[in-house]
């Protein structure tokens, strides 16, 4: 069972204001990644700087994570709930559909560890498996 907005911002030790709860619930909406374009259009009277500390806080806190999908568009998706400040356990698969261009997280599918030669150090891994949603493939 998904926590209530404001209960995840104080598990994360942010203070719960009304656009922050705001924005945390089109994330739990969504079922997919979010672009700070598609925030911006759900909240039209927002102020962009505002929305882009509010997602600074959430990533920070360990909220949202970014969604690297391949395009150029930076997204961002909620975490699972063992994440925290600082420390992402989202090492999962994203899902690029070419044919809606949304982004989701497919969190039953892990990103195999690579090996790497010696003198390489990887900091990070991100895989994206691109093609057609299950939403899209009923069109």
């Amino acid at each position: 069972m998904m926590m209530s907005t404001d209960n995840i911002l104080k598990k994360h030790n942010l203070r719960v204001t009304p656009f922050r709860t705001l924005v945390l619930s089109l994330f739990t909406s969504a079922g997919k990644a979010l672009s700070s374009h598609d925030l911006e259009t759900e909240l039209q009277d927002a102020d962009r700087i505002t929305l882009y500390r509010t997602l600074k806080s959430f990533e920070e806190k360990g909220i949202i994570h970014k969604a690297i999908d391949g395009t150029i568009t930076q997204k961002y998706a909620l975490c699972e709930n063992e994440c925290s400040e600082y420390h992402h356990h989202d090492e999962h698969v994203h899902f690029h559909c070419e044919k809606c261009e949304n982004t989701f997280c497919l969190e039953q599918v892990f990103v195999p560890r690579v090996r790497m030669p010696d003198g390489f150090s990887a900091k990070q891994t991100n895989m994206v498996v691109s093609g057609v949603c299950d939403h899209c493939v009923l069109d």
